[in-house]
C-alpha cells in the first residue's frame, strides 16, 4: 500500500455509516462493476478487486498473459470514474524523463529559459503497460511519483492531479531483457492481481463482441464529486476490534518466527510488513462498501489478502521444490489463523 492513513483520517472518529449511505455507496459501486463486465467477460472477481483497489486509493499490478483484456480493462475503469487517462508503453530505451517530463529551453516574454513540460504521469489513472520492461532508473521514477504524489524535476517539485493511481502490467513469461521489481518497490503496489484465462463460454462471447456486437460505453457513472463521497464513505466503514486484531495476528504469522505455523517457517524468508496490513484493512474497508455492509467483516480481509501480501511475502528456495507458491502460502495462512484469538490472556496464563 502506497499511502499509511495518518491520525487525523482515523475513521473511527468518524459517525458510523447510516443504512441509506451504505445504499447509496453500494449502488454505484455496483453500477461500475455491472459496466465494467460489459467490456471484460468471466471476470468477475477481478472487476471487483480491481474496483476496491481504486477505492481504497491504492496502486494495481496486474500480471496475466498478453490478450486477456489488462489494458481494456484499466481504460474501462477510467472511463467509468471520469478520470483522465494516459498509456505509457514500458521498453528498455524508454528514460525517467519520459514518464516524469523535462525542462526545455524555450523563448518566452521575459527571454530564454527552461520551461517545464510535464509528462504522462500528470494524469489522474496511468496504465503502465509492461512496466518490467523498463530500465531499474526508469521503474524508480514512476514509484517515487506513486508513493510522494509529486515528482521533482532539476530540484523543482511539482504536485500530481489527485486522485492519482497507477496500473501496471506485466507480462509472466517471455521475461528475456526485462527487469523484475523488487520485494521493495513492489510494496508500493496495494494489489499484485492475477488475471486469469478464460473458458470457451467466455471466448464466444469475446468473438461475437468481435465480430460487430455493440460496444460497451465506458462514459462516466459518477463525477468528481460522486467519486469524493465514495472515498468519504469507504474511510468511514466501521473496523471491529476483532477484525483488526484477525489482521494483525495474520500478518505477525507472515514472519518465520517461534509463533509462526509450520510452512511459513519451512518457506518464507520474510513476511509482510506493517504497511501490508494497513493495506488489508483499507482495501477491506472498500470490499463491504461494495458488499453493502457498514463495517469490515471477515470475509473481507479474506478476499484482498491474497493481493495484498503475496507480492509482500519472500518465499525461500525450499518452497519452489514443495510447490509452494505466495498465494497458497497466504491461503494457507488465511487457514491456519483464527479468526477470533482464543489464547488466554498473559496473566491467565501463568
Amino acid at each position: 500500500m502506497t499511502d499509511a492513513i495518518a491520525p487525523a483520517e482515523t475513521p473511527e472518529a468518524e459517525a458510523l455509516l447510516s443504512p441509506d449511505e451504505v445504499a447509496r455507496g453500494a449502488e454505484a459501486i455496483g453500477k461500475i462493476v455491472a459496466r465494467l463486465g460489459e467490456t471484460i467477460f468471466g471476470q468477475d472477481d477481478l472487476l471487483r478487486m480491481t474496483t476496491v483497489g481504486i477505492l481504497a486509493r491504492g496502486h494495481v499490478l496486474l500480471e496475466g498473459l498478453p490478450g486477456l483484456g489488462k489494458t481494456e480493462l484499466v481504460k474501462a475503469l477510467a472511463g467509468l470514474f471520469g478520470l483522465s487517462f494516459r498509456r505509457v508503453q514500458f521498453t528498455p530505451d524508454l528514460l525517467p524523463g519520459d514518464i516524469t517530463g523535462t525542462q526545455i529551453l524555450e523563448e518566452t516574454p521575459e527571454g530564454r529559459r527552461l520551461v517545464f513540460h510535464r509528462g504522462p504521469v500528470f494524469t489522474h489513472l496511468l496504465l503502465a503497460d509492461e512496466i518490467n520492461r523498463a530500465t531499474p532508473k526508469t521503474q524508480a521514477a514512476l514509484l517515487e511519483a506513486m508513493q510522494e504524489r509529486r515528482v521533482t524535476v532539476f530540484g523543482e517539485t511539482h504536485d500530481l492531479p489527485r486522485p492519482f493511481f497507477v496500473l501496471a502490467t506485466q507480462n509472466p513469461i517471455e521475461l528475456e531483457g526485462t527487469y523484475p521489481l523488487p520485494e521493495a518497490q513492489l510494496d508500493r503496489f496495494t494489489f499484485k492481481i492475477e488475471v486469469p484465462g478464460v473458458d470457451a463460454g467466455t471466448l464466444a462471447k469475446i468473438i461475437t463482441r468481435e465480430n460487430g456486437a455493440a460496444s460497451a460505453d465506458h462514459g462516466p457513472v459518477i463525477d468528481a464529486a460522486g467519486l469524493d463521497d465514495l472515498f468519504g464513505l469507504v474511510d468511514r466503514i466501521h473496523l471491529p476490534t476483532a477484525v483488526a486484531d484477525y489482521v494483525a495476528r495474520v500478518v505477525a504469522a507472515s514472519h518465520p518466527g517461534e509463533d509462526a505455523p509450520e510452512f511459513v517457517r519451512g518457506f518464507v524468508r520474510f513476511g509482510a510488513s506493517p504497511r501490508a496490513a494497513i493495506a488489508i484493512v483499507k482495501t477491506a474497508r472498500a470490499a463491504a462498501l461494495a458488499a453493502g455492509k457498514p463495517n469490515v467483516g471477515f470475509d473481507e480481509v479474506r478476499f484482498v489478502a491474497p493481493a495484498v501480501l503475496g507480492h509482500r511475502v519472500v518465499l525461500d528456495y525450499a518452497a519452489r521444490a514443495e510447490g509452494y507458491t505466495p498465494r497458497r502460502v497466504v491461503e494457507e495462512l488465511l487457514d491456519a489463523v483464527p479468526e477470533l484469538d482464543r489464547r488466554l490472556p498473559p496473566d491467565l496464563a501463568e
